[in-house]
């Protein structure tokens, strides 16, 4: 009986980790195949593809995200070999089993939870038996009615086998992100959060991870993430850990962790800031909210000063990026309160702020409580609110177009010294900015387009220019050096319209080939020749001094031009300045 587990990822360098730990655990006794889609592809292909390996038994990993495309599949798949039996497993179908059974037809067996030991069971008995009642952790059909078999004891994670050896998969380990988890279950019982579910944490055996680590580094695997929940939970475990990934890393690999930055003491800090190469690790930290009262309600404990604390001293030591998330639309949890929430947060600054939507998933506590504070959602998934007692669908639709210009003019830092000028010195708050943006964004009909890099500096300066803010012109400046400074080579067409006239700017570049010096010694140490500097620099305006802002957030309004030269040798650029 041929034996095929399949999901269908986010995005194609996605790798999912559940369906090759039931395979781990399910050899030898009984051969599977994996096989992975995405959520982009068509439906056809995939069933197509999945009808020609002709498997008599398929498993499916269901998740938030790709639950509905996966009962479309499974629904052809019927229609086409009846015979075929299915089984799904995952988060998004364990908590409402009842639900699914009756909805989906199709669905011939679902497994509950954890599913190493259980899946490895139920095909024994397909294969044998078939004495589904012998299989803990199931559900099924029997005579017309679904029967719910109790879940299993949970398993000792060390005696789990590695679910990265497998021959076919090497190949493909250098193109892909990989999962990778150290324990199982979480501490917190956040009340929107599926984690809360599971009551206490379990470990994997420490060297056994370690000694996968080395092999996906050795075969290539540059982005590694840890799916722990909390993966700094005991302080001496994630010590050990971070000290092996510091000492045995390879050159290019990132790691990536979920994190919970008020139980992190400084002295872990301290060790990354000097010990952690930059870039080596990436931390993921839920912040959800600042409200306190909200907090309570879903029953999270979260001391903002010591997250605060964590966030500062991990950005002040310049190694390790920081993104951070946001939840909005949980209880009590109005748009004014949501605003403070985002300014608390985005006062850290940090290299990303996810604005995410309350999603009512199954089986958590507040999507039993719903009722309590008249949340409205969307009957398939994701689940996402549309309202609730303090928070209107038109206030969360506002809320979604700060999502969208931050994503696109911070998390991207496409002009960092620009938006920090905004939110610093011209808008009252940096939740102000994104939002009265966000809205003109909308209004202009620009959600709905695509956008190139120059694009998004018109738009900006547009929205500028139409609300009147009296500080253009040094915000020009700010745009200028932003947009220049990330180019790898000279742009053929700036956003800008060129403030100099041909007569002056070749004048300029006379008397700079004539007295290099004028730019400063760096820039006559480079020796340029007359043709390499037409070719390959760039000369504009600005309307005051920038060297003075970049080093006291001096605004000297002494008109200057700014002159950028793009090595074709290094693809970086070198700016200099000069009076005018």
């Amino acid at each position: 009986m041929k034996t095929i587990l399949t999901t269908l990822n986010a995005k194609y360098i996605h790798t999912n980790i559940a369906i090759r730990y039931l395979k781990a655990y399910a050899e030898p006794e009984y051969p599977v195949e994996i096989t992975e889609y995405t959520i982009k592809d068509p439906v056809m292909n995939i069933v197509t593809d999945l009808i020609s390996k002709k498997p008599k038994i398929i498993g499916f990993s269901c998740y938030i995200w790709n639950i509905e495309e996966t009962i479309k599949v499974v629904k052809i798949l019927k229609k086409i070999d009846p015979d075929i039996q299915i089984i799904v497993g995952g988060p998004e179908v364990s908590y409402d089993v009842l639900h699914w059974m009756e909805n989906v037809n199709e669905f011939d067996y679902i497994v509950l939870g954890e599913g190493e030991e259980t899946f490895k069971q139920l095909l024994k008995e397909l294969h044998e038996n078939l004495q589904l009642e012998n299989v803990f952790g199931i559900a099924f059909r029997k005579d017309g009615k679904v029967k719910i078999n109790p879940q299993r004891n949970k398993l000792d994670l060390k005696t789990l086998p590695s679910p990265f050896r497998f021959e076919e998969d090497q190949k493909d380990l250098s193109k892909r992100v990989i999962y990778i988890e150290t324990s199982r279950g979480c501490p917190f019982s956040c009340q929107f959060c599926l984690s809360s579910i599971e009551v206490g944490v379990r470990y994997f055996d420490r060297e056994k991870i370690k000694d996968d680590i080395r092999y996906l580094m050795q075969n290539g695997v540059k982005t590694i993430k840890f799916v722990d929940r909390t993966f700094n939970i005991s302080r001496s475990y994630a010590m050990e850990m971070f000290q092996f990934l510091i000492d045995e890393h390879l050159p290019g690999t990132v790691f990536q962790f979920e994190i919970t930055a008020d139980i992190m003491r400084p002295e872990v800090i301290e060790f990354l800031n000097k010990e952690a190469p930059p870039g080596l690790f990436r931390f993921e930290i839920g912040v959800q909210s600042t409200n306190d009262f909200t907090n309570e309600l879903v029953k999270r404990k979260q001391n903002f000063a010591k997250l605060s604390r964590t966030v500062t001293m991990v950005k002040d030591g310049g190694k390790i990026d920081q993104h951070l998330d946001l939840i909005a639309g949980l209880p009590e949890e109005n748009y004014d309160s949501f605003k403070q929430t985002f300014n608390d947060v985005f006062a850290m600054r940090p290299e990303e702020l996810q604005l995410g939507f309350l999603k009512m998933l199954r089986g958590t506590g507040l999507r039993l409580d719903a009722e309590k504070h008249n949340y409205i959602y969307m009957d398939h998934s994701p689940y996402e609110i549309l309202g609730n007692n303090v928070l209107s669908f038109d206030e969360i639709i506002k809320i979604k177009q700060v999502e969208d210009v931050l994503e696109k003019y911070w998390n991207d830092h496409r002009m960092d010294f620009t938006v920090e000028y905004l939110v610093s010195h011209v808008f009252q708050t940096p939740f102000d900015f994104f939002q009265e943006f966000g809205t003109y964004w909308e209004q202009k009909g620009w959600s709905r387009i695509g956008h190139q890099l120059e694009d998004l500096y018109k738009r900006l300066y547009e929205f500028l220019e139409n609300t009147q803010i009296a500080q253009l012109p040094i915000i020009e400046g700010l745009m200028k050096f932003d947009y220049l400074s990330k180019q790898k080579y000279k742009p053929r067409k700036p956003w800008w319209k060129q403030s100099f006239t041909q007569d002056k700017r070749s004048a300029l570049y006379r008397s700079i080939i004539e007295n290099p010096s004028i730019l400063g010694n760096e820039f006559k140490e480079l020796e340029l020749t007359e043709k390499e500097l037409y070719k390959h620099t760039m000369l504009d305006t600005l309307s005051f001094r920038l060297e003075p802002y970049f080093h006291d957030e001096i605004i000297d309004e002494t008109p200057s031009a700014m002159l950028v030269y793009f090595d074709p040798k290094t693809e970086k650029p070198s700016i200099f300045y000069t009076s005018i």
